[in-house]
């Protein structure tokens, strides 16, 4: 198994710090709905670990007080047929923060799902940023283990808002009977349902992918995009060399006005290239643009377009059984 931490929460208002409360409630209480989510809230976790056991299955603390453990699906921990399982990823926050456009999405559509989430809170320093593969054996096996305990909670439906994890998306998926849904056909098909009529006549309907990494967000969105008949743009070298990768650098260092500048010059140079939207193919660029800015209805946040997909599912499943 892994070493995690499990999550099983229910978010009882969108104003005041958020409690990820021990089991989900079935609490009808309506949420008071905002223009867009706020990502500046500090949740109260309250978690349940896994215990990690040796090759025989006995617990190396087995003479100490036990400590829950995952149960078989028999005994699942939710039943409803709209439950919805997120695989956590390289960041705790971001997955937090998709749980919070979940919440937001479906209070304005008026299906607040319950969901299980499964996070592993060292994902991020197993990860080989430098040289990711896609046949990196562990990290895959612990994902598809996470995968695992979603299905055995209740889990009818499973979402991954991570771009990193995608790379291995196949694999993670492999031999899942539950819908998986994929942040690039999610993105692809809103896109598409937009009828977006191209800016340059004789061309096709231009997508800017903006992201720190395009090799690794190529996999995802590339073949999505053409698909549905869209020309897919990306940055220039130079532009990805002098603008994109110094804005992430000066986000690291905490200068969010100069990251801010540079990834504004960045979303104007793929606009001039006549694409319709740009989409923010990177968890650090994601929230960067003020909710007041212009220039941000001129982008696509793909973890939106996932959470939107998630609710549809939701509401589709939610008076069956």
């Amino acid at each position: 198994m892994f070493d995690g931490v499990v999550m099983r929460m229910s978010l009882h208002t969108l104003y005041n710090p958020p409690a990820l409360l021990g089991f989900i409630a079935k609490d009808t209480t309506c949420f008071r709905a905002r223009r867009r989510p706020n990502p500046c809230w500090t949740p109260q976790v309250s978690s349940v670990p896994l215990q990690s056991t040796d090759e025989s299955g006995d617990s190396p603390e087995s003479n100490k007080a036990q400590r829950p453990r995952c149960h078989p699906s028999s005994n699942r921990l939710l039943s409803q047929p709209n439950t919805v399982g997120v695989i956590g990823g390289v960041s705790a926050f971001s997955t937090l923060i998709f749980l919070e456009k979940l919440v937001w999405w479906g209070t304005k559509c008026g299906v607040c799902p319950p969901f299980v989430v499964c996070s592993d809170s060292t994902f991020h320093m197993k990860l080989p940023f430098s040289k990711i593969q896609s046949s990196f054996g562990p990290l895959v096996e612990s994902l598809r283990s996470k995968r695992a305990f979603l299905e055995q909670s209740g889990a009818r439906c499973i979402v991954m808002p991570c771009h990193v994890s995608y790379v291995w998306h196949g694999e993670i998926s492999e031999g899942c009977s539950l819908p998986f849904l994929h942040v690039g056909e999610c993105v692809a098909k809103e896109l598409s349902e937009a009828k977006l009529k191209p800016l340059e006549v004789g061309s096709n309907v231009r997508i800017g992918v903006l992201a720190t990494n395009t090799a690794l967000v190529a996999g995802i969105y590339q073949d999505k995009l053409q698909n549905q008949g869209f020309e897919v743009v990306w940055l220039d070298e130079r532009t990805m060399e002098h603008v994109v990768i110094p804005s992430a650098e000066a986000l690291k260092r905490g200068d969010v006005k100069g990251a801010r500048n540079l990834l504004k010059i960045a979303v104007q140079v793929l606009l001039v290239r006549g694409v319709n939207t740009v989409i923010i193919a990177s968890q650090e660029m994601q929230g960067l643009l003020p909710y007041d800015d212009p220039l941000l209805k001129k982008c696509t946040d793909p973890m939106d377009a996932l959470a939107r997909s998630t609710i549809k599912w939701a509401k589709s499943k939610e008076n069956m059984e």
